[in-house]
């Protein structure tokens, strides 16, 4: 990963945040905009590598690192907060 490379985990497409159909509402519209021609044009025009996840990958993987042992999960709480 370069140097200079930005991550944005999508909170709203990861968190359970009022029951399965505002989840589904959330994960759809954070789909949406990272599938925006405008967005992606933006990305291209500041040479940002643009390589978004879909909402339910996201989750998947947000639910992987959160059940990880408790040592693991500090030390990574560790590192995002840097």
């Amino acid at each position: 990963m370069p140097e200079n490379t930005v991550i944005i985990f999508g909170a709203g497409a990861t968190k359970a945040c009022g029951g399965p159909q505002q989840n589904e509402i959330l994960r759809d519209a954070y789909d949406k905009t990272m599938n925006d021609e405008a967005l992606i044009a933006e990305a291209k025009r500041r040479k940002y590598e643009f390589d978004p996840v879909g909402g339910e990958e996201l989750q998947a993987l947000s639910k992987e690192l959160t059940s990880q042992p408790p040592e693991v999960v500090d030390q990574l709480k560790r590192v995002l907060s840097k």
